[in-house]
């Protein structure tokens, strides 16, 4: 009779400890995957496609507020806690909750979970979120690109769309976000590496991401490991990267599995010491001498800058605008004017005077931005429900807009522009 067991999870480690350690093991039955820290993950199902011919009806996935419930009503043997960056009293009162149910409470580690790969591999991973992987990660990628390698990234999964169709997700070029339907947050990650010159996988399925990467056809010479949360990296690592943040002391050792990495790490990168105290950064400092002596300590600053202030300033000051009551929709504070979509604006360009002219043009190209910027999602559901323009529509209009009206002359104070 197979051991039935339950995952913890947040969609992300939890898929990768199934796939690793329980998709093709007889002697276990997985009957449910229960999620927390992401929204609308419950109710859904980890696919047939990924979860392998003993799954033909993929795995439900239920909210982790039902795990009591379940362990009873689906005779649960076993519950295996796979997400991260929580404190270990969580930990243990989820432990605590699976246990008064009568099953055993199980954490999964490296030897069982992580995959060799045939290339060298780097892991970036953290302490705790925010301590700075990801720019970290691309610190390190620069320094190996300078030296003539050819760097793939794999990024740690955000799992929130179509899991089948994201079983494997390359980006060489900025298209590829568009095509695999990425959300904000994906982009903010991904973004950073495709236009330094370097591929990025990420997906579902991170046996086959690993083996689509070592042979990616822009060539791979090393991985490296880009770590989501503090979670442990899913690859055997030839060095391991661990940042801790001197903002938040103490948290290297209270938080899982962060410790985990910290223990394990070659090299320990503390963050943020332009801005961190100097008693809080030796407290850190202690805490990695007691646990890891033989880590190789790096001391690093996270200044904050600006690639661009002229255009920082610009979409600050579009934002504050249309952020005061109808002014989205007028060219001026004092217009009468009201204007609820683009075709309203380009209509009223027809026959309108040179300064208006110039006013409505502007309006095309902020509007359109601010829409596209901030209400990517909206302009979706939109298109889906009633058949409304794409994204692409609001592009195409705001280039337009701010190409005409940076053609013309006349100089107008008023203009948001």
């Amino acid at each position: 009779m197979p051991r039935k067991v339950i995952i913890i999870g947040a969609a992300g480690r939890d898929f990768h400890n199934f796939n690793t350690r329980y998709r093709n093991d007889e002697s276990v039955e997985v009957v449910a995957f229960t999620a927390a820290q992401i929204p609308g993950i419950g109710g859904r199902r980890y696919p047939a496609e990924l979860a392998g011919t003993r799954y033909p009806n993929g795995i439900p996935i239920y909210l982790e507020q039902e795990l009591s419930r379940l362990i009873g009503e689906l005779g649960v043997d076993e519950c295996a806690f796979s997400y991260s960056d929580v404190s270990y009293n969580h930990v243990m009162s989820v432990s605590a909750i699976v246990m008064a149910a009568g099953a055993s409470f199980t954490l999964l580690g490296p030897d069982d979970t992580q995959i060799r790969s045939t290339k060298p591999v780097i892991s970036v991973c953290a302490v705790r979120t925010g301590s700075g992987k990801s720019q970290t990660s691309r610190r390190v990628i620069e320094l190996l690109i300078s030296h003539g390698l050819r760097v793939v990234a794999i990024r740690h999964p955000m799992p929130y769309g179509n899991l089948a169709a994201q079983r494997v997700q390359r980006f060489a070029e900025i298209a590829d976000l568009a095509r695999h339907e990425c959300t904000i947050e994906e982009m903010e990650e991904y973004e950073p590496h495709i236009v330094r010159g370097n591929v990025i996988y990420a997906g579902d399925d991170y046996e086959a991401i690993i083996r689509a990467a070592e042979d990616d056809p822009s060539g791979c010479d090393i991985v490296v490991w880009d770590g989501g949360n503090n979670d442990v990296s899913f690859y055997r690592s030839d060095l391991l990267i661990t940042v801790v943040d001197p903002h938040r002391p103490g948290h290297e050792l209270s938080y899982y599995p962060g410790e985990v990495n910290l223990r394990m790490a070659d090299v320990v990168v503390i963050n943020k010491i332009d801005t961190a105290s100097l008693a809080d950064i030796e407290t850190v400092r202690a805490n990695i001498a007691a646990v890891n002596r033989g880590a190789l300590v790096v001391d690093a600053a996270s200044p904050i800058g600006i690639d661009d202030a002229t255009l920082s300033d610009y979409l600050g000051a579009l934002v504050l605008e249309f952020g005061i009551r109808d002014q989205a929709h007028r060219i001026t504070p004092m217009d009468d004017a009201v204007y609820a979509y683009l075709a309203d604006v380009v209509a009223d360009l027809d026959g309108a005077d040179e300064r208006r002219g110039f006013l409505l043009r502007a309006h095309l190209g902020n509007f359109s931005l601010w829409m596209a910027g901030m209400f990517p999602d909206y302009i979706a559901a939109r298109k889906a429900r009633k058949g409304g323009p794409d994204l692409e529509y609001y592009e195409a209009a705001g280039k337009s807009g701010f190409a005409i009206h940076c053609r013309q002359r006349e100089s107008i104070a008023s203009a948001l522009f």
